[in-house]
């Protein structure tokens, strides 16, 4: 269950927002395939050899993404909400990985929104909510605004290909 999104205070909550010269359906298919999504998920330089994907309330989002030096950074997921083609909502799993150290990513709720913008447009907005402050300053030290935004590069890109299409 979803706690109430807007009694949770501005210091907890990032929001990154891209448009895409894609129409909606199209940018849902990006997340709700697992072959598009690995093309595109993570920072810049990074692949994700390994993805399951069971898009659905209680279903799982696994993926392992490399990074440029070879690597592994598991991540493991469950999604909470699923509206095609507008709205996911899941929460990651905090993981004691060795990847991470004694310093793992927090656990934090992550809701995607994609809002036709008419004209083949859609815009993508990424809004996290995290437990406490210090989890959000934690994970913007990380660089997770910057890794959004690659991503999305690596999503615009990956659309101009004719993915889906």
């Amino acid at each position: 269950m979803l706690p109430d999104l807007t009694a949770i205070p501005s210091d907890r909550r990032l929001e990154i927002e891209r448009e895409f010269d894609a129409p909606r359906d199209l940018v849902w298919l990006m997340f709700a395939d697992p072959y598009h999504l690995s093309q595109w998920w993570g920072p810049a330089g990074f692949t994700n050899p390994v993805v399951e994907l069971d898009l659905r309330p209680g279903g799982r989002w696994y993926h392992v993404m490399r990074g440029p030096d070879g690597k592994d950074y598991p991540a493991d997921s469950e999604f909470i909400e699923v509206s095609p083609p507008e709205r996911i909502v899941y929460r990651n799993r905090q993981l004691e990985a060795e990847a991470f150290g004694t310093n793992p990513p927090p656990s934090f709720l992550r809701v995607i929104t994609l809002t036709d913008l008419g004209n083949g447009r859609t815009r993508l907005t990424v809004d996290a909510y995290f437990d406490t402050a210090a989890g959000k300053d934690a994970v913007v030290r990380r660089g997770f605004r910057e890794g959004v935004l690659e991503s999305f590069d690596k999503l615009a890109a990956h659309l101009t290909t004719g993915a889906g299409k």
